[in-house]
């Protein structure tokens, strides 16, 4: 073995090491929402950041706030899609704050990197429209008579703006120089993937004007979908996302389907190197919680049932009361009173 090998080897290590932890900026999320990111010293102190990244926040400091938001965002909208699988967005207060699961080339971890890059671009872009920036605003270039006879007015979201910004700040990682490792290509190919959920599901928002409601003329404005619609679209792209490997074509590396007989992914479909862990037993080697404790439904056959959940080591019942409120009415004007009902109902935890 050659020491040539074992440095080129070394090297290999490192480059992987270095695209895994790719996500630490979602660190982000842990900060006060009371303070704010609003001085560039305080750049330096923000922890998760890469040295480039610490660049781009001193320049863009009034951009920082909405980029924390958009971290919260991502982990919000994680947890939700995933609140009724074995692995659950569950946080940690270290780096990174997904654990050692998004530091593997699974589909979790490319369901990670299409959100955040995704929630960035959302969240930045919500920004601009608000009035919150100095460096953008509403899009200018929506504007005239459509092809339909409706004129654009209004502010249309500045899409472009906040996908820009994320690609700058989220992919700086992958694209510095001379970084061309498999793992690096899948968070590259997840990040587009994920901000092309939002490209893809812009929508037509109109205003009606005129005499007692009448439609004589009608305004309209581009706007991005809802969040929660762009997490549904990520979800679905994770339920189908392609298992790939490194390929050699000409001078470029590119991933291509593990498995031949499977059509070539789009730009729009997750990817992933590793098969994922069952996820069912505490594994603090490899991040994983396991799924003791957790709540299931005993009446389910999916993976929020508690034969999958649980992974066939039985569960606990328990009777607990649960408080509601009920028979509630409308009282003129204007208010609704309810009545607080209490009930008994089973409850299932995982052994």
């Amino acid at each position: 073995m050659t020491s040539e090998y074992l440095l080129r080897t070394l090297l290999m290590l490192i480059l992987a090491l270095f695209s895994a932890n790719a996500s630490n900026w979602l660190y982000l999320a842990k900060l006060s929402s009371v303070g704010s990111i609003s001085e560039e010293e305080t750049c330096e102190k923000l922890k998760g950041l890469i040295q480039r990244q610490v660049q781009i926040c001193k320049r863009n400091v009034e951009v920082m706030d909405a980029v924390r938001r958009g971290a919260q965002l991502a982990i919000d909208e994680c947890q939700f899609q995933f609140r009724n699988r074995r692995w659950n967005c569950s946080t940690l207060e270290t780096l990174p704050v997904f654990g050692k699961v998004v530091t593997q080339g699974t589909r979790e971890a490319a369901f990670v990197y299409a959100i955040s890059s995704a929630s960035v671009a959302f969240a930045v872009t919500r920004a601009c429209s608000s009035g919150e920036l100095e460096k953008c605003g509403c899009d200018r270039n929506v504007h005239g008579v459509s092809p339909e006879g409706f004129q654009w007015s209004g502010c249309s979201d500045n899409i472009a703006y906040g996908v820009a910004f994320s690609q700058s700040f989220v992919d700086v990682r992958e694209r510095s120089k001379g970084l061309s490792s498999s793992r690096a290509l899948m968070n590259l190919h997840n990040n587009e993937a994920g901000r092309k959920a939002i490209l893809n599901n812009m929508r037509v928002e109109c205003k009606c004007h005129g005499v007692s409601g009448s439609c004589e003329v009608k305004t309209c404005w581009k706007a991005m979908p809802p969040f929660r619609k762009v997490g549904n679209v990520i979800k679905e792209k994770f339920d189908g996302a392609t298992e790939v490997e490194q390929r050699r074509i000409g001078t470029t590396k590119v991933l291509v389907p593990k498995n031949s007989q499977f059509k070539p992914h789009t730009d729009e479909d997750l990817v992933y190197l590793d098969p994922s862990p069952d996820f069912c037993y505490h594994d603090p080697k490899n991040g994983v919680l396991g799924t003791a404790g957790r709540y299931c439904n005993k009446t389910s056959k999916a993976i929020d049932g508690c034969e999958l959940m649980c992974c066939g080591r039985g569960f606990h019942t328990e009777e607990v009361e649960v408080v509601d409120r009920c028979s509630c009415k409308f009282h003129w004007c204007c208010y609704v009173k309810c009545k607080q009902c209490r009930k008994m109902v089973e409850m299932h935890t995982c052994r």
